[in-house]
């Protein structure tokens, strides 16, 4: 499982253990996993966050005509497609609060783009990818998965309503399509 730049991560482990020439045990144990607003290059995944905000200047404005802030488009930003509820939950506040300061943002990755596995390298998990409906990982931003994986089976979910973090948006339902997924799969 990997949540945002966590799927990335996923994704390279998996690819890893594919194009191995020897296996650890505990490696051929993994039977599926989830990439969850993951996207699958960096650069396009940051122009999509800079199309959305040129969109909310565009379709919000003060009464008075004056543009937002830089604070007023971040909070938009947030609850559009970030996180689509009344406040940010204490434990995702928490976590947004207490990222590191190197590995913060995108500018450690910011050359990412998901790659194959070499030619000849075993088979990667079945995976299911899955993103909100109203997230900055769009599916522009998704659909490059379906080249690169070398996997059997890949799904793709959009959770309706929801936006980067359906788990807290809508846990039941992000839940059942973990449930589902695994049972189909593991």
């Amino acid at each position: 499982y990997g949540q945002s730049y966590g799927g990335i991560l996923a994704f390279e482990y998996m690819k890893s253990v594919a194009t191995a020439t020897t296996t650890n045990e505990d490696d051929a144990k993994c039977l599926s996993a989830i990439l969850s607003s993951a996207p699958s290059n960096v650069a396009q995944v940051e122009g999509e966050f800079v199309r959305l905000l040129d969109e909310l200047k565009k379709t919000h404005s003060k009464d008075d005509g004056e543009e937002l802030t830089d604070a007023e488009l971040g909070d938009l930003f947030q609850t559009n497609h970030q996180c689509r509820m009344p406040e940010m939950p204490p434990k995702l506040k928490e976590a947004y609060a207490n990222a590191g300061t190197v590995w913060r943002g995108t500018d450690a990755i910011k050359d990412y783009v998901a790659t194959p596995p070499a030619e000849g390298a075993s088979r990667m998990p079945s995976s299911m990818i899955m993103r909100g409906e109203h997230d900055f990982v769009s599916e522009d931003c998704i659909e490059p998965w379906k080249s690169v994986f070398n996997a059997k089976f890949l799904r793709y979910k959009t959770m309706k309503g929801c936006s980067h973090h359906g788990l807290f948006e809508d846990g039941a339902t992000y839940g059942e399509l973990i449930d589902s997924f695994c049972a189909e799969y593991d």
